[in-house]
């Protein structure tokens, strides 16, 4: 009879923690899809470099500050620019659609042109690196979220103590 509440108790916890997997997937987070914006801060009527990786298809890449870029699928990067009456000092979000998929990135509008000789000022010139690689991001704690990892935390707890209390109240009216 122990081994039946204990085993009922187990498998409570263990669905409560599989209904927290779905949330992270609800975001659009998909862990080889991910997207950037460079530069992040730009000047009205500038270049930015758009890139998209780990999706198997085109990305569909929106925003209110320049015209919709398709990244086709053999391609990791794009360009756009950005509109000359951009408001200064606003953030724009630019949205990267894979499928289903989406992530977004803020792009700031700056008050002026910023001096930035090594990059090129025309889509049509060959791309140089901006920078290494970035080791250590992303990972297993890319979009750590300490609320919803609190949440998650409450509610199996919550469960596993229902579940405890409930086995030991049937213990007490048995008699034992």
């Amino acid at each position: 009879m122990r081994a039946i509440r204990v085993a009922s108790a187990a498998l409570l916890g263990v669905s409560a923690l599989a209904m927290t997997a779905p949330a992270a997937q609800a975001q659009g987070d998909n862990s080889g899809f991910w997207a950037t914006v460079r530069p992040t801060t730009v000047a009205p009527g500038e270049h930015v470099r758009l890139r998209a990786t780990g999706c198997e298809q085109s990305v569909t890449v929106s925003s209110g500050v320049f015209d919709t870029v398709t990244i086709p699928r053999w391609r990791t990067t794009a360009w756009a620019r950005v509109d000359r009456d951009a408001r200064r000092g606003a953030v724009y979000e630019v949205s990267f659609y894979c499928g289903t998929f989406w992530q977004s990135v803020d792009l700031t509008i700056a008050g002026g042109r910023p001096d930035r000789p090594d990059r090129p000022d025309r889509p049509d010139r060959p791309e140089q690196p901006e920078h290494g690689v970035r080791a250590g991001e992303g990972g297993t704690l890319a979009g750590l979220d300490l609320k919803e990892i609190g949440l998650g935390a409450a509610l199996i707890t919550a469960a596993l103590g229902t579940a405890y209390h409930l086995s030991r109240r049937r213990t007490d009216e048995d008699g034992s």
